[in-house]
């Protein structure tokens, strides 16, 4: 069977168009989910350097949250307007911060890890752990 969509032809599994020819398209796309879903959870229990990829970014989205809450540390580090203009004007000062914080952190590392003694301690391990989104030196 093949379904057509607004600009190609794609071929339709026979569970889909099982659902389909019942006139139940939404569970048909359900099921296609949960199989999708199921496929990435074996992948993932299977793959370690998949899991490690995983890790690695929820460590970075951590790190960029901690820093969020750093950086707008009144009433809680929450957007205190309901208008969506000045919440926009919120999200958009809070990442030229977050990005100005990065930038000197970087130029900060740069001068330290040009110095000799300093670049010889390092291994390569600790070269892929550096991140320059760190926050310790900064107080509200």
């Amino acid at each position: 069977m093949i379904s057509k969509t607004a600009h190609t032809e794609v071929p339709s599994s026979p569970m889909v168009a099982r659902y389909a020819a019942a006139g139940n398209t939404y569970a048909a796309m359900l099921e296609v989910g949960r199989a999708q879903k199921t496929i990435f959870v074996a992948r993932y229990l299977r793959l370690r350097d998949l899991q490690r990829e995983i890790e690695e970014g929820l460590n970075v989205m951590e790190s960029s949250n901690g820093a969020n809450s750093v950086i707008a540390y009144g009433k809680g580090g929450e957007i205190a307007s309901n208008r969506r203009d000045e919440q926009e004007m919120f999200v958009l000062c809070l990442r030229i911060l977050q990005s100005a914080l990065v930038y000197v952190n970087t130029l900060m590392l740069q001068d330290i890890f040009g110095e000799p003694e300093w670049a010889r301690l390092l291994t390569p391990a600790d070269r892929r752990g550096l991140t320059p989104l760190f926050w310790s030196h900064v107080r509200p």
